[in-house]
């Protein structure tokens, strides 16, 4: 059984859920960005990069300044991490 038979199965909520609770995404982000994401963010200067952890869902966990705090807190929520470009 090929990935595409497995993946031809899944529902969009499956591939939504997938990883759930398990990986954690590592993303920069700039300070202008950062309200599409964390809208209870204040407002911040533009021009800063940021780092922020996201479950696996998209979810928003945490937005720092300092990218090794990401690991820390994923780490802190058992959460395999992946980064995003």
């Amino acid at each position: 059984m090929g990935l595409k038979h497995i993946t031809s199965h899944l529902t969009k909520n499956d591939l939504a859920h997938l990883g759930a609770g398990e990986v954690g995404y590592i993303r920069k982000i700039r300070s202008e960005d950062v309200s599409r994401c964390f809208p209870e963010a204040p407002d911040m200067d533009p021009g800063i990069d940021l780092w922020a952890l996201f479950g696996a869902d998209g979810t928003p966990i945490l937005l720092t300044d300092n990218r090794s705090s990401t690991f820390y807190k994923a780490a802190e929520d058992e959460l395999r991490t992946v980064s995003l470009h």
